[in-house]
């Protein structure tokens, strides 16, 4: 996947651990890709699943498939404090482990309850995308964890195109629901691989690497940050639900194939760009993140008057536009806060207002589409991207007076 890697750490402490090299960066984002396509590629499917487990209309489905969510953000900021505590190391593992039970137990059960409670599982036993990046903090510093940061979002892109198409193409020999029985070897390989990797060091506090002008510390850094990766994250979340709703009532007619891929494009734009967008980013995430989101604006209300297919993929390239921007100065955002702090802690934290983002994003989703119609929820969207652009450009303001 063509997105930013830092290039080789030179920060070692002997005897506490080391550095993390490109290709060790690269290991542990592949180790993440693989891991989460149970979590992302089987959800789609819940409404094929859940009628064997005696859900026969599949009801249930909209309150699962949020479920790990939920819990994932309830158990980030514990698992990450244990990470500064026990060790980064550790609590990878601990997470590639704890998706691979939790999938084992999905794939066996065979009721809703137990089903239902592997999902709990599987949200509160995993969360392999903070302790990644927990991990990575631990070694890294600036642009080389901003860069490996972009990495991990570019691997969680990849993941969200793939495993849906992969779980798909199983579908006609392996049902859906027993693949989470083989989906999971994956993060029982992922944690064999994470086996053989370091330790990673604790950068030293107030010892800036080349290149790296830390911003201003105190708690101001963190809630911008918190603050932003919730906004970000409803914002552009709650236009993914009703979606295919809006193509098929939009278009009908056209393939699902094709609507698939309408879907998939601003993350395959994430990939093509961010590596190039990384590096004018760097030092400048506020502005980033800003026009993010007023690129993010602009392609979602250019969604409720889309009638084309052409007007359809220009719209999901201006909105893949706008979210490799943020999310790519939401991880320089994240680096710079990250300097001297206890990295497992603070990135359980980003990850719990991440999820709850999410979540939040999909009750709105579900209660403004019940009562207004799909394309409601891209309006919905651009409200939220434009306030939070507006509102960092009056802060910007101020600041400078």
């Amino acid at each position: 996947m063509s997105t930013a890697a830092p290039p080789r750490s030179e920060h070692t402490v002997a005897g506490r651990g080391q550095g993390l090299d490109r290709g060790q960066v690269r290991a542990v984002a592949a180790c993440y890709f693989v891991a989460s396509f149970a979590a992302l590629g089987l959800p789609p499917y819940l409404t094929a699943i859940l009628p064997g487990l005696g859900d026969r209309d599949g009801h249930w489905a909209g309150l699962l498939y949020v479920l790990p969510t939920v819990f994932s953000a309830l158990g980030a900021p514990l698992w990450g404090r244990l990470a500064d505590r026990f060790g980064r190391k550790r609590l990878l593992l601990r997470a590639q482990l704890g998706l691979s039970v939790s999938f084992l137990l999905a794939g066996a059960a065979d009721s809703l309850p137990a089903f239902t409670a592997a999902l709990v599982l599987q949200g509160f036993l995993g969360g392999t995308f903070a302790a990644s990046n927990g991990y990575l903090a631990a070694a890294l510093e600036g642009p080389r964890l901003s860069g490996a940061l972009t990495l991990m979002q570019g691997s969680a892109r990849a993941s969200l195109v793939a495993a849906p198409i992969l779980v798909g193409a199983l579908s006609p020999w392996i049902d859906p629901h027993r693949q989470y029985l083989l989906m999971a070897a994956l993060p029982l390989a992922a944690a064999a691989l994470l086996a053989r990797m370091p330790e990673p060091c604790r950068p030293v506090p107030g010892a800036a690497p080349a290149g790296h002008t830390p911003r201003e510390r105190g708690d101001g850094p963190l809630r911008l940050l918190y603050a932003l990766e919730f906004v970000f994250v409803f914002s552009t979340i709650v236009s993914f639900p009703y979606l295919i709703a809006l193509i098929g009532q939009r278009l009908p007619g056209l393939s699902a194939t094709v609507a698939g891929l309408l879907f998939a494009l601003p993350h395959l734009c994430y990939l093509l760009l961010a590596a190039r967008v990384h590096h004018p980013v760097v030092g400048r995430p506020r502005p980033g993140i800003g026009l993010g989101l007023a690129v993010v604006a602009l392609g979602l209300a250019g969604h409720a008057a889309a009638d084309s297919l052409a007007a359809f993929v220009v719209v999901r390239l201006v909105f893949g536009a706008g979210l490799t921007l943020g999310l790519v100065s939401l991880s320089v955002l994240a680096a710079e806060a990250a300097h001297g702090r206890a990295p497992g802690r603070m990135f359980g934290t980003v990850e719990f207002f991440s999820k709850s983002g999410a979540v939040a994003a999909g009750a709105v989703a579900a209660l403004v589409a019940g009562r207004y119609g799909a394309s409601a929820t891209m309006l919905t969207g651009t409200a939220a991207a434009l306030a939070a652009a507006t509102a960092l450009l009056l802060s910007r303001t101020r600041r400078r007076q």
